[in-house]
Parts: structure tokens; C-alpha cells; sequence
């Protein structure tokens, strides 16, 4: 899906304002509300929303340690690794990868001991081969998409009319 620039007027929106509704976002972006609607649908639809939920800061809810965990796993046992990390709550994000490792995990937890037994259920796994634990000091750049967003070449126009009029002035 290529996103146009009323698209990212409104995906910048819902990041400086999750909580807006359609008519609020319609005021901001000046465009029918109908729009607004049809425009987030679809985008919704196409999988580049995925949800509204509020974003959560981990060490403001209470688990200020967090570690990326990498993993090395054995010879075809992901399905065997996605249930043992999917059992412990800990397991914040994990992706598969390429390189020396296989998976990339972030790991939070509300001490250093309890980052310690769950680095230890994480090695209880007869299918995790090795681990390697980075402890995550502070946040440089906190998880963003709209700066990437807005890189990427756009299309000319966009079919709201009065978005348009309204980014010509």
C-alpha cells in the first residue's frame, strides 16, 4: 500500500492525539469525516493499522530492567521455541533473524533478580542452544514508524479536495 500525504496527516494525528475520534481528526486534517473513516478503514484493512491501544512505558508500569536476549536455537525447533518464550511473560517482543543468532528477544522484568531466573527459564529450554543477554542501560530512540513513513517517496495528489487546498497554502 502506498500512503499519500492525507494519510500521514492522519497516522501523525492519532500518534500526537490517540484518542482522537473521526470528527476530531477531520477538524485537524480538513476533510469530511466520511473520509476520515473510509481513509482509516482502509488502512486498517490493508494491515498498516493495527490497532489504538495505548502505548505502554515498561519502566513507568514497573519493570524498569529490560535486556535483549539473543538466542541460538536448534536445528528446526522454532515452533518448540515460539511455545517456551510464548509461556513466559517476560518475552516482551521476539523475532526470528539472520546472522549468529536466530532470535532476537526484549526481555523486561522489575529487577535484576527476576531478569536473572527468567534469563535461566530461558536456558531451561532444551531447544535454546546458547544465550546472550545485552541489558538495555537507556532509551536513544524510542520505537517510531513516522519519520520512516514520511521518507518514503509519496504520490502527487490525494483525492480529498479541501486536504489539498489546504496543504497548498
Amino acid at each position: 500500500m502506498t500512503l499519500d500525504e492525507l494519510d500521514l496527516a492522519l497516522l501523525r494525528a492519532l500518534q500526537e492525539h490517540p484518542r482522537a475520534g473521526a470528527l476530531e481528526l477531520s477538524r485537524t486534517t480538513s476533510v469530511a469525516r466520511g473520509t476520515v473513516q473510509a481513509r482509516l478503514r482502509r488502512m486498517e484493512e490493508e494491515g498498516v493499522v493495527t490497532g489504538y491501544g495505548p502505548d505502554v512505558d515498561l519502566r513507568a508500569a514497573g519493570f524498569p530492567v529490560q535486556a535483549y536476549v539473543t538466542l541460538e536455537i536448534a536445528q528446526g525447533a522454532l515452533d518448540e521455541v515460539h511455545e517456551a518464550l510464548d509461556a513466559i511473560p517476560e518475552v516482551v517482543e521476539a523475532v526470528v533473524t539472520t546472522g549468529t543468532f536466530d532470535v532476537l528477544c526484549l526481555v523486561a522484568t522489575a529487577s535484576h533478580e527476576d531478569l536473572q531466573r527468567t534469563l535461566l527459564r530461558l536456558d531451561q529450554s532444551p531447544s535454546i542452544v546458547r544465550s546472550t543477554s545485552i541489558v538495555v542501560l537507556s532509551v536513544l530512540i524510542p520505537r517510531r514508524v513516522q519519520p520512516l513513513l514520511e521518507s518514503a517517496p509519496r504520490p502527487g495528489t490525494t483525492r480529498a479536495p479541501a486536504y489539498r487546498s489546504m496543504t497548498r497554502e
